[in-house]
């Protein structure tokens, strides 16, 4: 594959994606992976960025609220049917994340 892209793209894996094919392929592609050691691995401590660590937590944390409001249970017809849905479940988590925050 050919680099199309601009260096310097960012990617957070789960520690899942800890093969070595999977960085290399993405680095060709102009992607960095980075997924967290597991806390039995050397070099665990020194690689896991607390503030990557940090975006993770908040990133899995939507994901759940997503979740919560039903998103990944779309049972559209339709794309257009699909993207309604889904833009539905996004409106009610900002409106609740909005709510919350601000009342």
């Amino acid at each position: 594959m050919e680099n199309t892209h601009p260096s310097n793209y960012y990617l957070l894996g789960d520690e899942g994606y800890l093969g070595k094919e999977l960085h290399q392929q993405l680095k060709r592609m102009g992607y960095e992976l980075w997924t967290p050691y597991r806390k039995n691995m050397t070099g665990a401590k020194k690689h896991n960025d607390h503030q990557l660590m940090a975006i993770r937590r908040t990133i899995e944390s939507d994901f759940s609220l997503l979740t919560y409001y039903n998103a990944e249970n779309n049972r559209a017809r339709s794309l257009i049917g699909f993207q309604s849905r889904l833009e539905i479940a996004i409106l009610a988590y900002n409106l609740a994340y909005c709510l919350e925050r601000f009342n």
